[in-house]
């Protein structure tokens, strides 16, 4: 994450002495290993990708993209000039052909500058990238974890996480957005460490990979 490995250490420290449960996961699952992906618009990119689609179904998507896009790299300016339907040819449907376009033009024309964000807060982030078509709260709050390495970002809506709620904490039913706040209430600072820690759960359980 962002704040560098002393802060991992910490983020352990504090989620086994404040959830017992998640302490449980920690110890079961091993180190943290969660490594930012630097490359902001491309990690945007693969967010949109991958809505509603299999894991398989969004990598190969994008492979395609990056494949049509050489000798360029996955860069705004890249995708502002490749035409609707040359999006639609690497797999895209219609709406994320235009999602990924409009993510483009706002990073192209400045109104999303993905490069200056380093030192935003969390909510200023959020309220930029979900100006963007097709970029919703829970699309920025994966980016906020999984680009911007920030460590106390928690997503009550994410499928995942629900489940893995259930999961440990013995409920009957997926808890609703009261629930999972409140019960992922101990783990601040450090929600997104916690957040990671039930992906993995889920993983173990089931012997598939989550994000």
């Amino acid at each position: 994450m962002t704040d560098g490995d002393a802060s991992v250490e910490s983020a352990i420290l504090h989620l086994k002495e404040a959830d017992p449960v998640i302490g449980s996961v920690i110890d079961a699952v091993g180190p943290f290993r969660l490594k930012p992906q630097r490359a902001r618009f491309r990690s945007l990119v693969r967010a949109i990708i991958a809505q509603q689609i299999s894991t398989s179904a969004a990598r190969s998507i994008t492979a395609r993209l990056v494949e049509a896009l050489k000798p360029g790299q996955l860069t705004a300016e890249g995708v502002a000039a490749m035409s609707f339907e040359e999006l639609r040819c690497c797999g895209l449907s219609p709406q994320k052909a235009g999602y990924i376009h409009d993510l483009a033009a706002h990073v192209a024309d400045g109104s999303v500058p993905l490069s200056r964000m380093g030192r935003w807060p969390d909510e200023r982030i959020i309220e930029c990238l979900t100006q963007v078509r097709g970029i919703g709260v829970w699309t920025a709050q994966m980016f906020l974890i999984f680009s911007m390495g920030r460590m106390d970002v928690f997503p009550p809506d994410d499928l995942g996480i629900r489940s893995a709620i259930r999961n440990l904490y013995g409920l009957p039913d997926l808890p609703n957005r009261a629930t999972s706040l409140q019960i992922a209430e101990p783990w601040r600072p450090y929600s997104s460490v916690a957040s990671w820690y039930c992906w993995r759960s889920i993983e173990l359980s089931q012997g598939s990979p989550q994000p």
